[in-house]
């Protein structure tokens, strides 16, 4: 490693007795072993709630008389006591998976850029699925002991906070990050200052600072360019995320790319696996091509070098969803790199050339494709899509040998299963079924788990997410900011006892929200059925500039307010990782409506399954894999349509049809003398016994290390043994 220095945090004033809390603050894995975050609230639950579930920001401003009071609990330092042990039992572990099977490899290295890092509610510098996903990503790699370092942002006004107002329209508030508040570390050179980086952007040189986050065993660096070496206007590039500005967009992925490279061969990090998560930093590639030439390796030699060792995961399913830029564009900001890398212009755009009906473009997935040996989509389907998307880079090929493969997305258990299921399943499973998790072999004893205990843990779980809603609902009254109908439409009237759906997504239309409601005088019959009623919580956020996505918003928040409904539809508004979890945790069916096959993956409805949440969705994406029939309910069929009202027409009579002739009944159906509903809770068996193991981030990496990881370190190996092989250039 080269020279810098982890610069030691502000140290808390705590007693000595639990001065370990300051080290368990600093190092997420706090984020995924609830006995952790237990200790915290058990301090001070008013105070832990208002700081919302932050350990770093709950030291500093915690009462020295709760901390003296917790220091004099005997319950309190036994549990202190082992969560301690089982923070270093973890952090020390020699004898990881990884170690265990691959040890000639403990030396490789691999590199993971993302544009989102989605780890905890706390740290919101994550817009969606995307930023989650990454954050699974290295929570299991930590798990399995993967010697993997993240690289992304660190934006210091996060993503928007929303607010609905009373006709149902989105608004957003900045949100203002103050890194001294969060588990964030920056990294200090030796003769001091911030350690940062620069990259020459349009002529001008913009420096970053490096910051750290510890996940686990995995570190996390991410870049911020609010340091006082920079433009005003610079020190505000990396402040949001997704702007729909192109000139911040390049900026912020030069940065990504190049600049996050840099970052890495600062801190003396030599990955031989360099893997993009979608195609924001694509430019990493053009940065391994300046430093092959600069050794002296033909052009032709640093691509495949660079193609052999990088990897690409798409996520999106339709080119308007990739990011592109002009040609004009390009040369602003790269015409300095070709002679660099001795390429006239037009050998350089084709490096990501984009042929468009208005023209051409440069392509970020395209620059990643052609200098990426393994390129993977998120499921089977998206694979398909993805390979007659692109096609026409492999023209001469068939569509079925484009080489792009799939690995259907997971979640990580460890973060998103609660802790109820998690104490249920070590009584029934063994102490040790974390660390066999994705063997469908331990999940058969599901069956030996009795109906009641698990109707106990999902009628708590229904209870707590209905608390949280009437209480947050409460809260939002007593401001007198408040209209009565919005505290109806926050969930005031929802009750624990009728059965509950949840929709929770980001507002793009193609996800069809509104699909539910395309016969409202229907859905209203449905739900008000005095015998058998039914509640439907919708969450979601749109994207600033989506204006469709705020109008869906905005229609359904309409239909939530008919009186007719009589509370029974609900809308969360400001959906994050924690209403993500109190959702997918607490209703009784997943609802999934997307307008196939737009969905890449999806992974809320894995979320959902593990916590006994049966799905209900269309054949898109990760469920057209995990469907079998008797884990959860299809809407519509397995077919593509041309005319998109004719397949909005087609799946809302299955939604409907299937809700009122299987679901409700099968939920209020016979209970025998026990109230207990036992052919719904054989199908929670079923769904959990058959999706578990199947949609983890368990099996996910598993896969990425055998099919992608595996071979790049290989061919890494082969490389390193070649004469000639220069010394990389910083």
């Amino acid at each position: 490693m080269s020279s810098f220095v982890r610069e030691t945090p502000n140290h808390f004033s705590l007693p000595r007795r639990i001065a370990r809390l300051g080290d368990l603050a600093y190092n997420l894995w706090w984020a995924w072993n609830p006995e952790a975050l237990r200790l915290f609230a058990r301090i001070d639950r008013t105070l832990w709630e208002q700081v919302y579930h932050n350990p770093v920001a709950f030291l500093r401003r915690v009462e020295r008389r709760h901390l003296n009071a917790a220091t004099n609990d005997r319950y309190f330092l036994e549990s202190y006591d082992a969560v301690i042990y089982a923070f270093d039992q973890y952090m020390n572990e020699e004898n990881t998976w990884f170690k265990r099977n691959y040890p000639q490899l403990t030396n490789q290295q691999i590199a993971y850029f993302s544009f989102e890092f989605g780890l905890h509610e706390s740290l919101p510098v994550y817009a969606g699925g995307l930023g989650v996903l990454a954050g699974d990503h290295l929570k299991e790699a930590s798990d399995l002991g993967l010697p993997l370092a993240g690289v992304g942002f660190y934006y210091t006004q996060g993503y928007f906070s929303q607010r609905i107002t009373e006709d149902g329209w989105q608004e957003t508030r900045n949100l203002y990050l103050n890194y001294e508040e969060l588990p964030v570390v920056p990294l200090v050179h030796p003769e001091g200052g911030p350690l940062m980086v620069s990259v020459t952007l349009a002529g001008r040189k913009v420096f970053a600072r490096i910051l750290q986050i510890q996940v686990g065993r995995v570190p996390l660096f991410l870049l911020d360019t609010d340091v006082e070496s920079n433009t005003l206007a610079d020190r505000s590039l990396t402040a949001r995320l997704y702007t729909s500005d192109q000139e911040v967009r390049i900026s912020q992925e030069i940065l990504l790319g190049i600049g996050g490279l840099r970052a890495l061969r600062l801190l003396g990090y030599s990955p031989t696996v360099w893997h993009m998560n979608e195609g924001h930093s694509a430019f990493l590639t053009i940065q391994r091509l300046r430093e092959y030439v600069a050794q002296g390796f033909s052009l032709e030699e640093a691509k495949e070098r660079i193609r052999k060792t990088n990897i690409f995961t798409t996520h999106t399913p339709v080119p308007a969803g990739n990011d592109e830029f002009p040609l004009w564009m390009m040369d602003k900001y790269f015409s300095h790199v070709y002679n660099e890398l001795k390429m006239d212009r037009d050998l350089f755009i084709d490096l990501g050339r984009n042929m468009q009906e208005w023209g051409e473009t440069f392509s970020m997935p395209v620059l990643a494709l052609r200098l990426s040996e393994k390129c993977n989509a998120v499921s089977e389907l998206h694979g398909r899509v993805s390979r007659r998307m692109w096609h026409k880079l492999w023209a001469d090929k068939k569509e079925n040998d484009i080489p792009i493969f799939h690995i259907t997305n997971g979640v990580h258990v460890g973060t998103w299963m609660a802790r109820r299921w998690r104490l249920l399943f070590e009584r029934y499973l063994g102490m040790d079924w974390m660390d066999n998790l994705d063997d469908p072999e331990m999940w058969m004893m599901i069956d030996s788990i009795p109906d009641a205990e698990i109707w106990a843990v999902r009628r708590h779980l229904k209870n707590k997410l209905v608390h949280y809603a009437i209480e947050r609902a409460r809260r939002h009254w007593v401001t007198g900011e408040a209209h009565p109908v919005q505290v109806v439409a926050g969930g005031v009237l929802l009750e624990p006892y009728s059965l509950t759906i949840g929709f929770a997504r980001r507002f793009a239309t193609y996800k069809r929200a509104n699909l539910i409601m395309r016969d409202v005088d229907r859905l209203i019959r449905i739900i008000t059925n005095a015998d058998m009623p039914v509640q439907i919580i919708f969450a979601g956020k749109a994207h600033p500039a989506d204006e469709p996505g705020k109008l869906l918003i905005q229609q359904v928040y309409r239909a939530v307010k008919d009186s007719r409904a009589g509370g029974r539809l609900v809308f969360l508004e400001d959906y994050d990782m924690n209403l993500a979890r109190l959702l997918v945790q607490g209703v009784d069916v997943w609802m999934n409506t997307p307008r196939r096959p737009n969905e890449a993956s999806g992974t809320s409805g894995m979320k959902a399954a593990m916590n006994g949440v049966l799905n209900f969705s269309v054949l898109d994406g990760w469920w057209r894999e995990g469907f079998n029939g008797k884990n959860g309910w299809a809407i519509g069929e397995e077919k593509d349509y041309t005319d998109p009202n004719e397949q909005d027409e087609r799946d809302a009579q299955s939604l409907y049809a299937t809700l009122e002739n299987e679901i409700i009944p099968l939920y209020y159906g016979s209970r025998a003398g026990d109230d207990i509903p036992h052919a719904w809770i054989e199908r929670i068996k079923e769904s959990m016994r058959t999706l578990i193991p199947q949609f983890s981030t368990r099996r996910m990496l598993k896969e990425y290390l055998q099919q992608a990881y595996l071979p790049a370190m290989e061919a890494a190996v082969q490389m390193e043994a070649l004469p000639g092989e220069g010394k990389r250039s910083n």
